[in-house]
């Protein structure tokens, strides 16, 4: 198979996607179709206005040409500060405003229908052709949503055994150079030569480049041969993928650099899986006994349990925490719910504080942290609705006059995470013991439910 062949075989799993496909030379600007007015442009502006007429049935014409004027026009020279930029209009519109009534009306054009599939257009185009800085480009596959250029996808041979997916990693990077204006609208990169391929984020180097193993759910079986054929109808899934642009992309500072991260396949179907069960077990607990005999202790409405999500080292926890809170932020079930984020240290709760702060975008609301245990007793209890609180296990200790510890807040849809929940607590007076109650094989017994084993981990003097 050649690298035409294999082209032609992605659109078509594209158009089992329900994408419309169409071949970029057919609409160049010197075709009998043309879609763009040169080969500068990278958007398809008849569609995005045709998008945004359809999404934005409120807003009068001239409100429509601001908000395409405004997305066309670039806040800065920085590449990854434009592309910030646009994912931000994505996610919260576009500022509008027009007179009505002899009043002047500011509102917001929508770029995207999150909650209505078929108000978009989702367009999937091959040998896409942009004029560069230095010679013209033809790019393999460019995917549209509403006109728009959110994906690019560059294909290598099979069969030539010299070249590979970092070949087409390493024209990306030449792409990003000499035409970076395509890259403003970009949410994902893709690179394959149809056996292999990977996913990556617009500042992702090769190691940040990773496969997706899954099409509906982590239990897709069989897998499918080609891992391209796996992502283009997983990542491509038109609803999974509105579902990815809107909760699962990510901006942070790192020393003044701004670094873009998208969620892997894992993170992705984690999240969705734990806010389903997240919303299912913060619902109405009436009937929860008769539930729970019926269906066992697992995740059932009002049982307040949503589960435990496993992370092996280096595969993007924080990341997918903070998927995890700008999706359930925003799901209407839960009612404007407050998340409380629950570490055992100082200085994991420091850095992920800092990560949610990084990621205030996401979850539309700036995350506060609780500095004492007077502090978070206030904001626990004073808060009505919303909000992501950061706290130590430590400061729910009760003071020194109270036997039991009050409750703070009883509304049903305060959301705790836990990080690093299986970790003991030393405490500042903590100390290693000696048992010698242990039994033949030199394993520690339980007393009191207490496990006694050398070493044993104690809070303070308790």
């Amino acid at each position: 198979m050649n690298e035409d062949q294999l082209e032609q075989l992605c659109l078509e799993w594209f158009r089992d996607n329900s994408w419309d496909v169409l071949y970029g030379p057919d609409i160049a600007p010197d075709s009998d179709n043309p879609e763009r007015k040169d080969y500068r442009e990278v958007i398809l502006k008849h569609y995005l206005q045709e998008s945004l007429e359809k999404i934005n049935l409120h807003l009068p014409f001239n409100a429509i040409e601001q908000a395409i004027a405004l997305v066309l026009k670039p806040e800065s020279l920085d590449l990854i500060t434009n592309n910030r930029a646009f994912h931000r209009l994505l996610l919260e519109g576009v500022p509008v405003e027009y007179r009505k009534d002899d009043e002047t009306i500011h509102d917001r054009a929508f770029l995207i229908d999150f909650e209505n599939i078929a108000n978009n257009r989702f367009l999937a185009v091959n040998q896409f052709t942009i004029q560069g800085t230095k010679r013209p480009r033809r790019l393999d596959v460019v995917c549209f949503i509403n006109g728009l250029p959110i994906a690019v996808l560059e294909l290598k041979s099979p069969e030539d055994e010299n070249v590979d997916i970092w070949d087409a990693f390493n024209q990306l990077q030449t792409y990003k150079d000499e035409i970076s204006d395509l890259f403003v609208f970009n949410e994902a990169l893709v690179v394959s030569d149809g056996y292999n391929a990977r996913i990556g984020a617009l500042t992702a180097n090769k190691e940040r480049f990773s496969p997706w193993r899954a099409v509906k759910n982590e239990d897709d079986k069989p897998l499918l041969e080609w891992q391209l054929e796996t992502l283009v109808r997983g990542f491509f899934d038109r609803e999974m993928l509105l579902d990815y642009i809107r909760f699962f992309v990510l901006f942070e500072n790192d020393g003044g650099a701004i670094i873009k991260k998208i969620a892997g396949y894992h993170q992705f179907h984690a999240v969705r899986e734990a806010v389903k069960a997240t919303i299912i077990a913060a619902q109405d607990p009436k009937g929860v006994a008769e539930k729970r005999a019926k269906y066992g202790d697992e995740v059932v409405p009002g049982s307040k349990k949503a589960g435990v999500v496993w992370h092996t080292q280096g595969s993007g926890k924080s990341i997918s925490m903070c998927c995890y809170a700008g999706k359930l932020l925003q799901q209407p079930e839960m009612n404007n719910p407050t998340l409380l984020v629950v570490t055992d240290r100082n200085d994991l709760d420091g850095q992920l504080f800092q990560t949610f702060s990084n990621a205030h975008e996401l979850f539309k609301q700036t995350p506060v942290q609780a500095n004492d245990r007077d502090e978070l007793r206030q904001l626990l209890s004073e808060r009505e609705s919303g909000g992501i609180i950061f706290t130590t296990v430590q400061k729910f200790s009760p003071f020194e006059d109270e036997g039991a510890h009050p409750i703070l807040n009883g509304r049903h849809n305060i959301v705790v995470i836990s990080d690093e929940a299986h970790r003991s607590q030393y405490g500042h007076k903590g100390r290693f013991i000696k048992v010698k109650n242990q039994t033949a094989g030199g394993h520690p017994t339980l007393k009191d439910g207490v496990c006694f084993g050398p070493p044993a981990r104690l809070l303070g003097d308790r």
